[in-house]
């Protein structure tokens, strides 16, 4: 079932991109001191792990979008808001995100379900007793929702949440090529450009193109020169085809809240699922406005309330901790 989100934008931000923008270019939220924590993987990279300062108590793993990381405004405002509740939060950034290019080839991708499981598996190996939660956001909230209806039931989670997730990777390659999303869409292909090059250049023992990738007009053009060949895909449209989490929603078997907008600007209402297509553990809510990855409210101008960091706290705190009474 579809439920609707108890979300109602502030005035002063009105339509997707006020809202998208806001938190970007203006939120500074206050982000508890961390602990940062190298995570060697099997394959023989890493991944680095930034950690909030609770030692006890139940522990929510956080997964950022494309090109984002600890610095990314959502994801310092959820480390915050958790930390203040309670709770504890590790983030984990995908490889290359930390500040460090990473030591393969490879990157990371919407489908990329191997080192969440592999932080997972060690979070749960580290504290088995504890409540364990994840929370993804866009790019992070479509490689969790891969990973949970992977695994069903044996993923070892308690809760989950995904927020602002492209559902149908296709609809959101379209969407960044259309109107003024065409500004996110320029932004991050820079970005990505500029991380191949620092990651690929002068070796020899990777199958991409760099001159091609850095000539791409718009992410089918990226996605088919450079995270197809490198993550093992035969092109483009395998990648899209296999990575789109919509696919998976029936599949997973943890408590998991799943928050979208229908005005995105980086997806289009075609990538909401139909309720035949969630299973019993997916709470998906939908509001009818909120941007990507930016629901914000408040009736006063310039005085925001981040009200997704309030409903994933509330989220978290009734799923993980006995000592709060059910909402």
């Amino acid at each position: 079932m579809i439920h609707p989100a108890g979300f109602r934008p502030a005035w002063w931000l009105p339509g997707p991109h006020a809202q998208t923008l806001w938190p970007h270019l203006f939120r500074r939220p206050r982000r508890p001191p961390t602990r940062r924590e190298r995570l060697e993987l099997p394959d023989g990279d890493f991944v680095d792990l930034d950690w909030t300062p609770r030692e006890d108590g139940p522990l929510v793993a956080v997964f950022h979008g494309l090109e984002g990381s600890i610095d990314s405004s959502y994801a310092s405002g959820v480390l915050g808001a958790l930390h203040e509740a309670g709770l504890r939060a590790v983030l984990m950034h995908f490889r290359g995100c930390s500040g460090e290019p990473n030591r393969l080839p490879r990157g990371y991708h919407s489908g990329d379900t191997g080192d969440i499981r592999h932080l997972l598996g060690v979070l749960r190996g580290r504290f088995p007793d504890t409540p364990l939660g994840a929370v993804g956001y866009s790019l992070g909230g479509n490689a969790l929702l891969c990973t949970l209806g992977e695994d069903g039931a044996d993923a070892p989670l308690q809760a989950a949440a995904a927020v602002s997730v492209p559902l149908v990777l296709r609809e959101a390659a379209d969407r960044l090529k259309r109107g003024f999303s065409r500004v996110y869409g320029a932004h991050l292909l820079r970005s990505l450009k500029a991380s191949a090059a620092a990651r690929l250049t002068g070796r020899d023992d990777h199958p991409v193109d760099l001159a091609a990738v850095q000539a791409s007009r718009d992410f089918w053009e990226l996605d088919d020169r450079l995270t197809a060949p490198l993550h093992g895909f035969a092109d483009v449209h395998d990648y899209y085809a296999r990575s789109a989490s919509r696919q998976h929603l029936g599949a997973v078997r943890v408590p998991t809240l799943v928050v979208h907008s229908a005005d995105d600007p980086f997806l289009t209402p075609a990538v909401i699922p139909e309720p035949h297509e969630l299973s019993d553990a997916v709470r998906f809510e939908l509001s009818r406005a909120g941007g990507h990855v930016g629901f914000v409210s408040g009736r006063i101008p310039l005085r925001p309330r981040y009200w997704l960091d309030e409903r994933l706290v509330a989220w978290f705190s009734e799923k993980l901790r006995s000592d709060l009474p059910p909402t």
